[in-house]
């Protein structure tokens, strides 16, 4: 189910896994197809990946691996997804979605890889379970947003429909991440990846028909227009939404990771080299919270 050290070299490139993994991925790759064990334990993690590929929402609980090497155990969900690439670029293929932009929407895994390393300085994969959207085709990267197919839930589905939309719990929806990889959010960059969302869902997924777009994140809380310029990027990204509800728990792990890099830095040490650091630092540093926004808009 995996290929050959030679070609599994290039697949991880083409997955934009860190250069530095690459060489010990390859070495370590040899004791998966070798041992009996570990090769079922690969394919019974691959079958449950792609089960009922292309569906919304089923989320992803990948079997534990029970094997006593630290590194295998760290990048074993690794050679799960290049296993499964094989069924994803074939749901890709079946619904016309371009070469460029499954490259683009896998190369995610890449990146989680680097901010593994970056934060342990070892090889691995940050947040394992995020890639059941990738691999399963419910997220795509287009242009400077990533959009998830999903389905309103129960509080923002009623939300909208107290609103006046026709729409409710379980209607489909696009659901924006923000990736931090990226470069400004700006709102033509923004507006860029709006259109090319509303061509590419037209075209690969016509039988569903996206009424609202959706975002649930630290970036809407409305605190953050306290301390930020009106016309600041983040701020300018917010207006696009309006709000249908917001946590009353603290998120403050969330803008922390995103910004600084690591959940787990204490806030006395956090730097202020920028004016979005200075933000979410000074303002934990005054006892403050931040929180998640759930905010919405037409499509």
């Amino acid at each position: 189910m995996l290929p050959a050290a030679d070609e599994l070299a290039e697949v991880l490139l083409d997955l934009a896994v860190p250069h530095e993994d690459i060489g010990e991925l390859v070495r370590m790759s040899r004791r998966v197809t070798d041992d009996p064990e570990l090769r079922q334990a690969l394919e019974a993690s691959v079958a449950e990946l792609v089960r009922g590929i292309g569906e919304i929402g089923t989320g992803l609980d990948l079997p534990e691996l029970d094997w006593a090497s630290g590194p295998l155990q760290r990048c074993f969900p690794v050679y799960v997804f290049v296993a499964a690439l094989p069924y994803t670029r074939a749901y890709h293929r079946e619904r016309g979605v371009p070469d460029e932009v499954s490259r683009r929407t896998l190369a995610d895994l890449g990146r989680h890889m680097a901010v593994h390393r970056r934060r342990y300085g070892m090889a691995g994969v940050h947040a394992v379970w995020w890639f059941g959207h990738h691999f399963r085709g419910e997220l795509y990267q287009l242009g400077r947003l990533q959009f998830e197919r999903a389905r309103l839930g129960l509080r923002t589905g009623t939300a909208l429909a107290a609103a006046g939309l026709d729409v409710g719990p379980g209607t489909p929806c696009l659901n924006l991440h923000i990736p931090d990889f990226l470069g400004p959010l700006t709102p033509a960059a923004c507006d860029r990846s709006l259109a090319l969302a509303a061509e590419f869902f037209a075209r690969c997924f016509p039988e569903e028909k996206y009424r609202v777009a959706t975002c649930h994140s630290w970036l809407l809380d409305r605190q953050l227009t306290h301390y930020l310029p009106a016309g600041s990027n983040i701020v300018r990204f917010q207006q696009r939404f309006r709000l249908a509800r917001e946590d009353k728990e603290p998120a403050d792990t969330d803008p922390v990771e995103f910004v600084f890099g690591d959940p787990g830095l204490p806030v006395e040490t956090l730097p202020r080299r920028s004016a979005l650091e200075r933000v979410v630092g000074d303002h934990l540093r005054s006892g403050g919270h931040w929180y998640h926004g759930h905010g919405w808009f037409e499509l």
